[in-house]
């Protein structure tokens, strides 16, 4: 049996490590400037109800499904080396490799991540985030229905969850109790939308951007959850 670490760190990708938004913004002018308006708009409605279709967003799928309305439109085959051969590591955030290798000192540290099987993993290695974590990443469907799995591969005495979802982190405080401090980096879409905020209970702590765990005194978050302090204390 794996023998459990006092501590392991679990990261999300998408607007928590890497600008997420940013990418997709960079897709929708590619779609736009090269296939026009009216194709930037039928790809992204597909994109959209296969995100509610699969909980996550399948950018290689929905852009076979566009072809399959356009068969002839061969051009559409160089869609998907935009999508692969995106600079992923231009995204990330001020500090993301960074904070991850501070946490790696403390505990293992792995990123926890939604997707497909081509398009996500594609992103992590190419954005340099595998091999920081020494190739420790886990992509689910739906993670928070995962964490029986996670703890069977991590098994630990306390975990970390890094992640801009604060519906996440409401689902695996729900699972995981005392055993979990959730961390919420306001960052993205999701962590601005006021709807979702108010509809939520907060997560045990919040900070404005990843950056900011390279300034965390990070013991902390050990500590039962309900003993933190949700305003980040800096290390001298």
């Amino acid at each position: 049996m794996t023998p459990s670490h006092p501590i392991v760190f679990l990261v999300d990708v998408d607007n928590t490590l890497v600008d997420n938004d940013g990418i997709q913004q960079d897709l929708k002018d590619h779609l736009e400037r090269t296939y026009g308006l009216a194709a930037r708009e039928r790809y992204w409605r597909i994109l959209e109800d296969l995100f509610t279709e699969l909980g996550y967003r399948d950018y290689i799928g929905a852009l076979q499904r566009f072809r399959v309305e356009h068969p002839r439109e061969v051009e559409l085959l160089s869609m998907s080396s935009f999508l692969m051969d995106y600079p992923f590591a231009d995204r990330l955030y001020p500090g993301a490799l960074e904070v991850l290798k501070r946490l790696r000192g403390l505990g293992p540290t792995v990123i926890l991540s939604d997707g497909d099987v081509v398009f996500q993993p594609r992103k992590v290695e190419h954005a340099g985030i595998a091999d920081v974590v020494d190739g420790h990443v886990l992509i689910y469907i739906h993670k928070e229905e995962a964490l029986d799995d996670v703890e069977r591969r991590y098994p630990a005495e306390h975990y970390v969850l890094v992640d801009d979802k604060l519906r996440i982190l409401d689902a695996v405080k729900q699972i995981w109790g005392e055993r979990v401090t959730t961390v919420f980096p306001r960052q993205g879409q999701y962590a601005h939308d006021a709807k979702l905020l108010s509809a939520l209970p907060p997560a045990d702590v919040t900070i404005e951007r990843i950056g900011d765990l390279l300034h965390y005194d990070l013991p902390r978050l050990r500590t039962a959850p309900h003993a933190l302090a949700s305003s980040p204390k800096v290390t001298g």
